[in-house]
């Protein structure tokens, strides 16, 4: 994975670049930004950089003609840790480690070929992973093992890489552990976090760590992007880049006509209808319906739902610049939007994200969803 093969982030690209030839790499940095913004196509490429041999400075390995070339995501000194699931074969006392699932995010990332694609949300590695309806974290097992790795001599005599993918799904007891590895690194070693929500994590951890922020895609980069890897014609690639507000997954869930928004559309739709028409019972019926999901997608679908309102909202301008909706979400907000204003539109939000928040703290979610549809009826009758 090179920076080249990045969509986008040049100048975040070139930023990277000139910390490693100019030797003034942090021992540990975090790339912060939304979803399919390319922080985990920045951090290999910044991994493959290193682990080629391109740093001067401190503890210079540049021109190494013994290093290893990185080609893909293999290199004994480049050590991936990542959220994971327990799995019912394994007794109560065991914490799972990444390499419990190595093979699932090998093939995740790299399918079954040789070249990296890391273009990947949550759900994708909880569907790799069979995951049903566990929340996927980063145990302290994780954390004991990345100490035992880490303090060992580097294989290829430079760097040691640990690239730790959403560091905010780290539990408490490995939160502390990695902190004090953080604090006291083993020589030539680089962390590099990538999160999407580093806001939950630990601030002496945040403290400890250069942060970075990548922004969405550009506009241009997606367009050009959708045209050369896709095919897309002019038009179609400008509609999808449109929707996707710079994140590179979204553009894809579009192009798949099975995608989960539709699932998360629907149940959307028929949660305002009921709510409008304050039919209890089928309420009754969405809230049981919705919370058989696992937490994770239930999440997604609340996270859905917001943007729908947003949507909506925005729609009252007619103003279609600041519209991104597909057609069948916008043929709905042509009668819905009249429903979501100044008086609601915050309690709306409100609403979805202190759930995402309950969800995420397990709480039941037959309670979290019929809540939900009962706010929601008076919520939609607010003028």
């Amino acid at each position: 994975m090179e920076f080249s093969d990045i969509i986008g982030q040049r100048e975040m690209a070139e930023r990277l670049k000139a910390l490693a030839d100019e030797g003034r790499l942090p021992h540990a940095l975090m790339l912060c930004g939304p979803d399919g913004a390319g922080k985990m196509a920045l951090a290999i490429a910044l991994a493959t950089y290193i682990l080629n041999g391109n740093v001067n400075g401190n503890g210079n390995v540049n021109g190494n003609g013994n290093l290893y070339k990185v080609r893909g995501i293999e290199h004994p000194d480049l050590h991936f840790t990542f959220p994971t699931i327990k799995l019912k074969k394994w007794n109560s006392e065991y914490k799972p480690i990444s390499d419990d699932f190595i093979e699932q995010w090998k093939e995740m990332v790299t399918g079954t070929g040789t070249d990296v694609d890391p273009y990947f949300s949550l759900a994708d590695w909880m569907t790799a992973m069979k995951a049903e309806k566990q929340q996927a974290l980063i145990t302290v097992g994780e954390a004991e093992e990345l100490i035992k790795r880490l303090y060992m001599k580097s294989n290829q005599g430079g760097w040691k890489i640990s690239i730790i993918w959403l560091p905010e799904r780290m539990n408490l007891e490995c939160a502390n552990t990695m902190l004090k590895l953080i604090e006291e690194p083993p020589s030539q070693t680089l962390f590099i976090m990538v999160s999407r929500e580093p806001e939950k994590l630990l601030e002496t951890i945040r403290s400890r760590v250069q942060r970075f922020d990548v922004k969405p895609i550009a506009y241009d980069d997606m367009l050009q992007a959708l045209k050369e890897r896709r095919g897309l014609s002019d038009e179609d690639a400008e509609r999808v880049a449109r929707l996707a507000g710079g994140n590179w997954l979204a553009a894809l869930e579009e192009l798949n006509a099975g995608n989960e928004n539709r699932l998360f559309f629907d149940y959307f739709v028929t949660l305002m209808r009921k709510a409008y028409m304050r039919d209890v019972k089928d309420l009754k019926r969405w809230a049981e319906s919705v919370s058989s999901q696992g937490r994770e997608e239930q999440r997604r679908m609340l996270v859905y739902f917001m943007r729908m309102v947003r949507e909506a909202f925005m729609y009252n301008f007619h103003n279609k610049e600041l519209i991104y909706m597909t057609d069948e979400e916008e043929n709905f907000c042509k009668n819905f939007a009249r429903f979501v204003n100044e008086n609601n539109v915050l309690g709306f939000q409100e609403l979805f994200q202190t759930a995402i928040r309950d969800i995420g703290q397990n709480a039941n979610g037959r309670i979290v969803f019929f809540d939900i549809t009962m706010k929601t009826a008076v919520l939609i009758h607010s003028s």
